[in-house]
């Protein structure tokens, strides 16, 4: 059985950080593709951020600008994102998805596998 179990997410002050991490089991993780997604009340899911198998390639949405970092670790069967100097718009239930790739897609369709997703709640 697949599971893939966020966690780190909850309440911050605007600037502040957190680290998400995604524990998976059922899967090789080095044969897949690891991305974050997230989605805000009332909108769309949207991709942050991914990263290729071996971890050598790393696609970030645009409005991360260098405040979130995606790390694998493929022996322990983690994906963490650490995120900094947090804004309110950084609101959203953040899940961690897997697609059995090569590439970094930013579509959800394309992944196979979703976790449940940790809330990160932003204050101004």
């Amino acid at each position: 059985q697949v599971q893939l179990v966020e966690s780190g997410g909850g309440l911050v002050q605007a600037g502040g950080s957190l680290r998400l991490s995604c524990a998976t089991s059922g899967i090789p993780l080095s044969n897949y593709v690891m991305a974050w997604f997230r989605q805000a009340p009332g909108k769309d899911r949207e991709f942050v951020a991914g990263i290729n198998r071996g971890g050598h390639s790393i696609y970030n949405s645009a409005f991360v600008n260098g405040r979130f970092t995606i790390y694998r670790d493929n022996a322990r069967n983690t994906v963490d994102l650490q995120m900094n100097s947090l804004k309110p718009e950084d609101t959203a239930a953040y899940s961690c998805e897997a697609d059995n790739d090569y590439q970094v897609s930013t579509i959800r369709e394309d992944y196979d596998y979703w976790g449940q997703g940790t809330q990160v709640t932003v204050s101004s």
